[in-house]
């Protein structure tokens, strides 16, 4: 029941939010998580289904799908309360516990855990233009089926670990595979970027760095992407089906902002004990 007081609810159900539940249970808490997506697995489910992951404890790779299956299978053993599709608006603190508001109803607990990671899902834009016309019509920030990619001539742009990763994963899926980074550095581990320099040389993925997009062209869908070379402002035209822009997410903590917590760039500050300024309010994550 919604006016039943909660140990402990958690803000977020994705792998720490998950976990946080779980770990609830083994200190026989009773707890709650709240998440404003309308299935549990966080970024794992919502955004890269598909892809593995090759830095999470005991699996030499694992895909997001099947981590966020057991994950979800460890946390619901002690049965915790389960609000989905549900955004926590404002809390307050009433005669010894929290009030959580949110759209559709009020939530009682004695402690929060924020584990929203960065919060919405706002991806990082393309400033060119074609960006926002073209956006789900050709132009996508996650791959949530391979298939979908088949046959298609796909541009990533990117220089992270999902950049490279789904470069990967759809090299031998898509009718051609082009990758674009604004420098020769990478965000990515090592070991991603030596794989992909090996795909480059078999000739697998063709590789533009030091190159940006200018202008995205299509009539109904994406046809074309014209890329320029920053040092020299030389300009080259793609042919591009489907244009994967991974230039990561905005940090958006929404509703949090107004809660009294403090706040250093964006991001939640806590102490060594994950406890925020605010006492019975934690945060842990991304």
């Amino acid at each position: 029941m919604a006016d039943e007081i909660r140990d402990i609810t958690v803000i977020g159900g994705g792998p720490t939010g998950l976990f946080a539940a779980f770990y609830a249970g083994m200190r026989s808490l009773s707890c709650r998580i709240i998440d404003s997506l309308p299935e549990l697995g966080g970024q794992l489910t919502a955004l890269y289904p598909e892809k593995y992951i090759f830095d999470v404890g005991g699996f030499p790779k694992v895909l997001a799908k099947d981590l966020a299956v057991s994950l979800i299978d460890q946390g619901m053993q002690f049965e915790p309360d389960i609000v989905l599709d549900e955004q926590v608006e404002d809390v307050q603190w009433v005669k010894g516990h929290f009030t959580l508001h949110c759209a559709n109803g009020t939530y009682l607990t004695k402690t929060i855990v924020i584990a929203g990671g960065k919060g919405a899902f706002e991806p990082m834009p393309l400033r060119c233009p074609g960006y926002k016309e073209m956006m789900h019509r050709g132009i996508e920030y996650s791959v949530t089926d391979p298939e979908v990619f088949r046959g298609k001539r796909v541009v990533v742009v990117g220089g992270g670990d999902s950049a490279l990763d789904f470069v990967l994963m759809l090299k031998d899926v898509a009718a051609s595979m082009t990758l674009v980074h604004r420098r020769d550095g990478w965000r990515a581990h090592e070991a991603t970027v030596q794989r992909l320099q090996e795909a480059v040389a078999l000739g697998e993925v063709e590789l533009h760095t030091f190159h940006e997009v200018r202008e995205i062209l299509g009539e109904s869908q994406v046809e074309n992407v014209t890329i320029y070379e920053n040092r020299t402002d030389e300009e080259l035209s793609l042919g591009c089906d489907i244009l994967l822009s991974c230039l990561g997410f905005k940090p958006n903590l929404g509703p949090v902002k107004k809660w009294g917590i403090e706040v250093t760039k964006n991001r939640i500050t806590v102490d060594q004990l994950m406890r925020t300024n605010i006492e019975g309010i934690y945060a842990a994550g991304d």
